[in-house]
């Protein structure tokens, strides 16, 4: 059965890939952003499908005008998962466009890289997060740099805060706990030396996966802005780390 679960999700996850590919090259470019968001918004929810995870929505969730969005990072396909709930434009590290087919098709929603080490860096991408805010739209920050078990939370990198503080755009905190039959696992954390296809096998083979998104208590701008972004930071890897592992 887990042979034959993988085999079919498999098929469906490459008639998936190739139905992204040609609405990011043919369809995205001509579209205006209404339509790119319903586009994000229903690929992501079909893709949670294929993959038979479950995504369960608690707090709510900011959906209108622009909002940091900053998580606690597991797996790759997090930023699918949030997607699903509202189109983002994700800050991920550059190693992730350069992964086959699925680096393509996170640039072609929105996702802004980050060229680590580079002096720069943190400028260029702050003026790709202020036109974003600018629209209104929803930019996610995995600030931890890097995916863990997802049984805890790293320390949070506080350099990219800087551009929504100065902005004066609201932050909402996100806790994502995976899941399997209703316990917390690391199963599907895509950590240490574990291979992206090999990662795939194990969400597309499994049962009963599921990512509860919690979406906490918003952070003010005027808050934020008084914090400084350390502070702010701090704060918003204190309430996701309470959800995560509470005492």
């Amino acid at each position: 059965m887990t042979i034959f679960r993988f085999a079919w999700r498999a098929v469906a996850l490459v008639v998936w890939i190739l139905l992204g590919l040609l609405l990011v090259g043919l369809a995205f470019p001509v579209l205006r952003p209404g339509g790119r968001r319903a586009l994000v918004l229903g690929m992501s929810r079909l893709l949670m499908r294929i993959c038979g995870v479950q995504v369960f929505e608690h707090g709510q969730a900011v959906r209108d005008g622009a909002v940091l969005y900053v998580s606690n990072h597991v797996s790759w396909l997090d930023i699918f998962v949030l997607n699903s709930v509202r189109p983002t434009s994700f800050i991920a590290k550059s190693e992730i466009r350069r992964w086959p087919i699925l680096g393509w098709l996170v640039a072609g929603a929105g996702t802004v890289f980050i060229e680590r080490g580079q002096r720069r860096a943190v400028h260029i991408v702050g003026q790709q997060m202020e036109s974003r805010f600018q629209r209104g739209d929803a930019v996610g920050l995995f600030p931890e740099g890097t995916t863990s078990t997802g049984l805890d939370v790293k320390n949070f990198h506080a350099s990219l805060f800087e551009a929504a503080i100065g902005l004066h755009v609201d932050i909402q905190p996100v806790a994502l706990l995976f899941e399997q039959d209703g316990r917390r696992t690391e199963r599907f954390a895509f950590v240490g030396e574990q291979s992206l296809v090999g990662n795939i096998w194990v969400l597309l083979s499994s049962r009963r996966a599921q990512v509860h998104c919690h979406f906490l208590e918003l952070m003010p701008a005027q808050a934020c802005a008084q914090w400084g972004r350390s502070v702010t930071a701090q704060h918003a890897r204190d309430r996701i780390r309470a959800v995560v592992c509470p005492d």
